[in-house]
């Protein structure tokens, strides 16, 4: 990963970001302002947030390129995350002690010709064919135990294509890095 990385006490911070906005907005009021001198928090690098409850998948928002500052993105993740995200309904106060949250920090987007270029457990995935583009951060592949083919697979079915869609050589690749920084250990 050739981008800066953020230390263990920055990730802490970008957690804490997460877990505050979605407190202050269980308890009905405005999300906090979060103000920052760090300059690894203020450059611009896209990132998700994603919240688990009881280990299951509760909310995953995320944006691809950062196009403000990290900070500001990783509370907006967490507030689309939480409250927005359609796959599921927004968080209830009830929720809020069971939530974890997880943060993954990205890399450029890197298009690939060769994907024997591609490592499990080290790349994410972003496949773009048709209009559609679908995305899969690299702890997923891990977390499910599958190989490449199949990881590329399962991001052409989360973009809505055909699964085979990656074997069109009009389809576009990319890998990227992420960071990633959990209140699980």
């Amino acid at each position: 990963m050739d981008e800066i990385r953020l230390t263990e006490q920055e990730g802490e911070q970008l957690l804490s970001v997460a877990r505050e906005t979605v407190r202050h907005k269980l308890l009905g009021g405005r999300a906090p302002s979060f103000k920052t001198e760090n300059q690894h928090l203020k450059c611009r690098r896209g990132a998700f947030v994603t919240i688990t409850s009881h280990g299951d998948l509760r909310g995953c928002i995320g944006y691809i390129e950062g196009v403000k500052p990290l900070i500001e993105i990783v509370q907006d993740c967490a507030m689309q995350a939480g409250f927005h995200d359609n796959r599921f309904e927004p968080l209830s106060p009830a929720e809020y002690p069971n939530i974890a949250f997880e943060i993954s920090v990205l890399t450029p987007l890197i298009q690939i010709e060769d994907l024997s270029e591609v490592v499990v457990g080290k790349h994410g995935l972003l496949i773009s064919s048709h209009g559609r583009s679908g995305l899969l951060l690299p702890q997923v592949a891990t977390e499910q135990g599958w190989d490449r083919d199949t990881f590329l697979a399962h991001t052409c079915l989360k973009a809505g294509l055909p699964w085979d869609e990656w074997k069109n050589p009009r389809a576009e690749v990319y890998r990227f890095e992420a960071q990633i920084f959990s209140e699980e250990k």
